[in-house]
């Protein structure tokens, strides 16, 4: 069954749309015939970010403001982006995060089940496999072993969970898209990452290369990857973006649930990434080495055999230097978040969104 077969512009309520992924998925849609419906609190998105379709002001834990925005687009189905996504802050607050995102998510299922809504894309994510358990370079697929390292995992992982019982009780029909580390923007310039705080390698080495930002900190040279440095599993923002979209044109049985990696299968150390930041610049990225963080894993990547077989999704702009030219642009003219990057520090987070 696919969505298209419902109008000639079937509505898509896009909860979270005003941030980084989700504006970069309602700009797909609005490419591929839907009409997205943005509907953010804009707690952390940006209203500018909202440029392909309606925008609703709503918290997801609103299940009043939920319906008359189903009610008001007609429509058919949902990609749910909405939450909290920082994992630090996740430890020092967990209540806050399984109140948002899983309390936010059972409002949100409930509210479609109400209105007979039963499509949905879950932007799920890696961390709900945790970080121990394989081989230093073996890449991760769907059926590895689930063991959050956060609290902000936790709810991912919950979320599937109450997401694939609704599947089987109600006919509800789901994938979640689990994603390794979105990076990059649009290479129209209109939309890209604007984090506050920034903790994401590439904005972050490319702040520091601009002089924008402090130096970088990297954490550790020691691990068992070809040059020291961590591994990690970069997928361009807009390949992020398709792979929604196929999600939801899928042809799936009422009822099915998939759950879906996407990434590459391909890790970039951190050096490797400085190093391409460098280029792009033109000038060498500052930064120091400093000892390990406790948790961190050598490598994390996706196996994404399944993305290819069930979704007919292939990486197609995720080469690093593409990611970081986009990047790159972006950075030196901001269409909105500007000023995050004084508020920028030069710690990276080396750990999956």
């Amino acid at each position: 069954m696919t969505f298209m077969d419902r109008g000639s512009k079937p509505a898509v309520l896009v909860t979270g749309g005003a941030g980084y992924i989700g504006a970069h998925t309602a700009k797909a849609l609005h490419e591929q015939g839907f009409l997205p419906v943005v509907f953010d609190s804009l707690s952390s998105g940006f209203r500018e970010a909202v440029r392909w379709g309606p925008f609703v002001h709503g918290d997801i834990r609103d299940a009043g403001a939920l319906a008359d925005a189903i009610d008001a687009h007609n429509v058919k189905a949902v990609i749910h982006f909405a939450g909290l996504i920082e994992v630090g802050r996740s430890v020092v607050k967990p209540d806050l995060f399984w109140e948002h995102n899983v309390g936010g998510t059972v409002t949100l299922l409930s509210t479609m089940r109400e209105k007979g809504v039963n499509r949905l894309v879950f932007s799920s994510s890696a961390a709900v496999y945790g970080q121990g358990g394989r081989a230093a370079l073996e890449t991760i697929p769907e059926a590895a072993p689930k063991a959050p390292a956060s609290p902000y995992g936790d709810t991912k992982l919950a979320c599937e969970w109450m997401i694939e019982a609704q599947c089987r009780a109600y006919g509800l029909t789901a994938v979640a898209l689990r994603y390794f580390n979105a990076a990059g923007a649009d290479p129209s310039g209109l939309i890209g990452e604007a984090h506050e705080p920034e903790t994401h390698l590439i904005p972050l080495a490319i702040a520091a290369a601009l002089g924008d930002g402090k130096p970088l900190t990297v954490f550790g040279s020691d691990f068992d990857t070809p040059d020291g440095t961590c591994l990690r599993d970069y997928i361009h923002v807009n390949d992020l973006a398709a792979a929604h979209v196929e999600a939801l044109k899928a042809e799936l049985a009422p009822g099915a649930y998939e759950a879906v990696n996407v990434g590459t299968g391909v890790g970039a150390s951190v050096l490797e990434v400085v190093e391409a930041v460098g280029r792009a610049v033109g000038r060498p990225v500052p930064h120091s080495v400093g000892a390990r963080r406790a948790g961190d894993p050598p490598s994390l990547v996706a196996d994404p055999a399944r993305a290819g077989a069930l979704l007919n999704w292939r990486p197609v702009c995720s080469s690093l230097d593409q990611i970081v030219s986009d990047a790159l642009r972006w950075e030196r003219s901001p269409q909105y978040g500007a000023g995050v990057r004084g508020g920028r520090c030069g710690t990276v987070q080396t750990t999956h969104a």
